[in-house]
Order: C-alpha cells, then structure tokens, then sequence
C-alpha cells in the first residue's frame, strides 16, 4: 500500500505543485501593458481601472515610478502597496519617451510640437 501510494501521489500532486501561483506572477510593465492586461495581472483591479490607468498614461505620459498611480482617479496608496511587486516600471521606454527626438546630421533637436511664427 505504501509503495503504491508513493507511486501515485506525487503524480497527482505535480500539477499542484508546478502550477504557478497568482502571487508568482512576472512584473507587468504599466507603460506598456493594455487595459486586459493590467486587469488580469494586478489585485484590485477590473476592467475600468485598467482602463483609467491606460487613459493617463496617454494623456499625461509614461509613469516614472509605482508611486505615480496614485495620480490616476481611483488608485490609492494601499492598492499601490498591496501590487508593488507585480509593477514594473520600463525606465529605457520613459527616457526614450521624454527625450527629444534628433534630427537627421543630429544637430538641433526637433519639437514635439510645430512651432509657428508671426507673419511678417
């Protein structure tokens, strides 16, 4: 009986067990996740927040830390705590997103926006 319950038991007990858990998931990045991603990785999160969170990201640019979450309507210092292990915060993205862009020869630097000048 012991030799087949030795035989058998970790046979069933290996999907358990290599199965990953929720709170072993891999970082997400919040400068570049969708909204379905973001729900489905961090805790306290349904489709609206997700999408609050993708819609500032937009609107006001990519995020510099965990912390800056807390600027998006609904999210809190205790939501931010209890995923700060599941954040990741791309800093090449945030640097490549800040820095303007070079013109061709690489001299002077080209707007974000177009720059008009009175008429003469």
């Amino acid at each position: 009986m012991r030799r087949l319950l030795a035989t058998i038991l970790p046979v069933l007990l290996a999907p358990v067990l290599l199965a990953p858990a929720p709170g072993w998931a891999d970082p997400v990045n919040i400068n570049s996740a969708d909204a379905a991603t973001l729900a489905r990785e961090l805790q306290g999160v349904g489709p609206a927040k997700a999408e609050a969170i993708v819609q500032y990201r937009q609107q006001h640019g990519p995020f510099r830390s965990a912390d800056e979450l807390a600027l998006v309507k609904g999210i809190g210092p205790k939501f931010i705590e209890k995923n700060r292990a599941l954040i990741r915060v791309d800093q090449t993205r945030i640097d490549a997103a800040r820095r303007p862009a070079v013109a061709a020869g690489g001299a002077k630097p080209v707007p974000a926006v177009p720059v008009t000048r009175p008429a003469r």
